[in-house]
C-alpha cells in the first residue's frame, strides 16, 4: 500500500517538483496540495494523508500553527518541515508543534525520500544544517519561552502581518469584527506594542510570516 502523502507550499513549482520526485517512488503517492496553511489543515482533514510536506512560510496561515492544527487533530499524521529557514527558534517551534522532520529545501531532493521514509518508521530527521542549529538550542543556557499569545491571537497577527484589514480578517477566521478588534488590542498589550510596523517585526521575527509573501 502505498505512503500518502500530502504537500504543502506556496509556491507551485516547487510543489511540482516535489511531486515529481515523490511518485518516482513505487511506494508513495501525493494525495493532495495545498498552497497556504489553511488549506492544508482542510486538506488533511479531508485526505487523511499519512505524511504532510509543510513549507513554514505560508500566507493567511504559517505551517507551524497548520502542524499544531493538524496534529491536534490527527496525532498519527507524520509532518515533515521543509523550509528556506533554518534560525533555532523557529525550527524548534516547528518541532515542538509536532513535526518529525525538518529540512532544508536546499538539500530536499537528496534527502526527502528517507525523511519520510524514516519519520513512516516512527523516527526523526533533521538535515544536516538543521542538526547543528538543534544541537545548540539544546545545549543554549538561556532558557527558552513560549509565545505568551494563544493559538488564535497567532492566526490574527500574521493576518494583521500580512495587510488584511479587519473585516478580511474577521470572515478569514469566522469572526465577529469587534472580536477581530479585541484580539489585537489583547495581542498589542501582551507583547507591548503600539503599531502595525512593530507588529509586523515581531511576526517576522517570530516566524508567523515573512518579508516575502
Amino acid at each position: 500500500m502505498s505512503i500518502r502523502i500530502l504537500l504543502a507550499d506556496d509556491h507551485q513549482i516547487v510543489r511540482d517538483g516535489l511531486k515529481t520526485l515523490l511518485e518516482k517512488q513505487a511506494d508513495m503517492q501525493v494525495v493532495g496540495e495545498a498552497q497556504d496553511g489553511r488549506a492544508a489543515v482542510d486538506q488533511a482533514r479531508a485526505l487523511s494523508p499519512q505524511v504532510v510536506i509543510m513549507d513554514i512560510a505560508m500566507p493567511d496561515l504559517n505551517g507551524v500553527d497548520a502542524t499544531r492544527q493538524i496534529k491536534g487533530e490527527s496525532p498519527e499524521v507524520k509532518v515533515i518541515a521543509l523550509s528556506m529557514q533554518s534560525d533555532g527558534p523557529i525550527v524548534r517551534r516547528m518541532l515542538q508543534a509536532g513535526a518529525s522532520a525538518y529540512m532544508l529545501k536546499d538539500c530536499a531532493s537528496e534527502e526527502l525520500v528517507k525523511a519520510v521514509r524514516t519519520v513512516m518508521r516512527g523516527g526523526t530527521y533533521l538535515s544536516d544544517g538543521v542538526q547543528n542549529v538543534v544541537v545548540k538550542q539544546l545545549t543554549s543556557p538561556e532558557p527558552t519561552t513560549s509565545s505568551p499569545l494563544t493559538p488564535k491571537e497567532r492566526e490574527v497577527l500574521q493576518l494583521l502581518a500580512e495587510g488584511k484589514t479587519t473585516k478580511e480578517i474577521a470572515a478569514s477566521l469566522f469572526l465577529s469584527p469587534k472580536t477581530v478588534d479585541t484580539h489585537r488590542q489583547h495581542i498589542m498589550d501582551k507583547l507591548e506594542i503600539r503599531s502595525i510596523a512593530e507588529l509586523t517585526k515581531y511576526a517576522i521575527r517570530e516566524g508567523l510570516t515573512s518579508l516575502n509573501q
